[in-house]
């Protein structure tokens, strides 16, 4: 499990444009369980693979994205106090 927080400058157009960017990304590896915080279950090829895809979209001298690590026990370590349960990304959805 692998938690990503990204912080993208939305000055002017093209930092909406990466900010948008870098969201499709997230998603297309994890779920959304806050605006700019995804969890993600992922192998290490796919790992090196988003890290890729997120540095080509992002500006480095504008934009940051963080990767925290919780392992194959993270469910433990997840807290939510609010409205959004904890998901777990094994479950099956039906729309």
């Amino acid at each position: 499990m692998i938690l990503l927080g990204y912080d993208v400058s939305t000055e002017d157009p093209a930092g909406q444009k990466r900010l948008h960017t870098v969201a499709k990304i997230c998603e297309s590896y994890g779920l959304r369980v806050q605006n700019s915080l995804f969890e993600l279950v992922v192998t290490p090829a796919q790992l090196v693979a988003l890290k890729a895809k997120v540095k080509a979209a992002m500006d480095e001298e504008k934009d940051s994205v963080r990767l925290y690590q919780l392992g194959a026990n993270w469910e433990r370590k997840v807290e939510v106090i609010g409205r959004k349960p904890i998901v777990s990304h094994g479950d099956v959805f039906i729309l």
